[in-house]
């Protein structure tokens, strides 16, 4: 027996409530089990009950056997003082108060029907291969799944705003370059994402803008704030970043000692560094206010123009500094874009109606949902349960269930398990 098990049981008042009484042979009726509280002190706070037909408010404290209240030793904790009912699976010891009055008990175990139990039973008893109830995600109907994907892709978008929010004050609340930092790192993406990070941290925001009405000016800064620029390569072109680079480092005393090395190992070459700080800078080159735009925006189709962007002439016919490859056009790909705006372009307008007490939801709901869902095993194993990623959104949702429910066995605080518990 799990002692959230018992917390879900009484929350949701999955027992018979008929005729219940005591340990001590009192009457009990619950008029109110309370809210539930996520940190220390008593389980429910401010629960109403009728015990031997008197009303009592208080807290609630539930424990798998009773001797637990001695284990924690709550009898020395004052926040248990004002505790109105113990809530046990096994009745093994009365639980006295400091004037020595027994505290009234529940004991759960005779009032749960075995139903519940041969659910939680089979839910918990045996850990599957890859999730709890994987045996069993297919019989939970679509509405339920939908309802539940919907409400844990706000919750994965909060996470994000309190991690956005994180940024601001090292950024001296500028929003305009917490974008920048935002969009640098996914640029970057997976391998080079912390790279790329390090590069944007490295120099002040202020002098990237004073850089942007040329865009041989914001490479130079990238490219030799991320150490590319060190090569003996002649071409007119890496020449001239050099002479410019040279030249901001001077101007802005810029350093790059905390800037870590960028990879091009197992990349494919369009994901090359190299192609990537190009059109990081050719997105800075082409818009003045990135972030106005961003937020500005209210459909899919409006990001992809603010993203049309490409690398330099010179990366058309070139990978790297030094070898000459076939030419073609390097613009962001609709692919890459939608990786954006999942990862940087959605948390970021949801964060900042946050910031300005608004609610953009149905907004943010409307752009993830016009993208494809994201292709990973996560979401690849769910859709073999059962089909249920359908876009971006369905696919991030996913991701929040894997590694914040299934892998911490919080069924009973999923939608899902809680289903098949019932």
């Amino acid at each position: 027996m799990q002692e959230d098990f018992l917390h879900y049981i009484w929350q949701y008042k999955k027992f018979n409530t008929l005729q219940l009484a005591t340990t001590q042979n009192e009457s009990l009726i619950i008029e109110s089990v309370g809210t539930h509280n996520h940190n220390t002190g008593p389980d429910f706070f401010n629960a109403k009950l009728i015990i031997a037909k008197q009303l009592w408010a208080g807290n609630v404290e539930i424990h798998v056997n009773a001797s637990d209240w001695y284990v924690h030793n709550h009898e020395n904790d004052a926040n248990y003082d004002n505790v109105i009912l113990h809530v046990v699976w096994e009745h093994d010891t009365d639980i006295y108060r400091k004037d020595q009055t027994v505290i009234p008990t529940l004991e759960l175990k005779q009032y749960i029907s075995k139903e519940a139990l041969l659910s939680f039973d089979k839910l918990f008893a045996k850990k599957q291969s890859w999730i709890n109830c994987e045996n069993d995600f297919a019989l939970v109907n679509d509405f339920t799944i939908q309802n539940w994907l919907e409400r844990l892709y706000f919750e994965r978008l909060e996470r994000k705003a309190n991690n956005i929010e994180l940024l601001l004050k090292p950024c001296n609340n500028s929003w305009e370059e917490v974008l920048f930092k935002m969009l640098a790192k996914n640029f970057g993406l997976k391998v080079n994402g912390e790279a790329f990070l390090s590069i944007a941290n490295s120099f002040e925001f202020s002098v990237l803008r004073k850089q942007q009405s040329k865009q041989q000016s914001l490479e130079a800064l990238l490219f030799g704030q991320a150490g590319l620029l060190e090569t003996d390569v002649q071409e007119v072109y890496v020449q001239e970043l050099q002479r410019v680079y040279k030249f901001l480092k001077t101007k802005f005393q810029l350093t790059n000692a905390s800037v870590l090395p960028v990879q091009f190992f197992r990349l494919r070459p369009s994901n090359f560094p190299t192609i990537r700080l190009s059109q990081l800078a050719s997105l800075y080159h082409s818009h003045s206010n990135v972030f106005s735009k961003i937020i500005e925006a209210k459909t899919v189709e409006e990001l992809y123009v603010i993203f049309n962007v490409k690398t330099s002439s010179f990366w058309e016919t070139h990978y790297t500094f030094s070898k000459v490859s076939k030419r073609s056009v390097k613009r962001l790909t609709k692919s890459f874009v939608n990786l954006l705006i999942i990862n940087t372009i959605a948390p970021l307008k949801f964060s900042y109606a946050k910031y300005q007490g608004k609610n953009n939801d149905d907004l943010v709901m409307g752009i993830i949902q016009q993208l494809p869902p994201e292709k990973n095993s996560i979401v690849n194993k769910y859709n073999t349960l059962k089909e249920v990623s359908q876009s971006a959104l369905q696919s991030q949702a996913l991701l929040q269930l894997k590694n914040e429910y299934c892998n911490k066995n919080k069924c009973l605080q999923c939608a899902i398990g809680s289903t098949l518990i019932r």
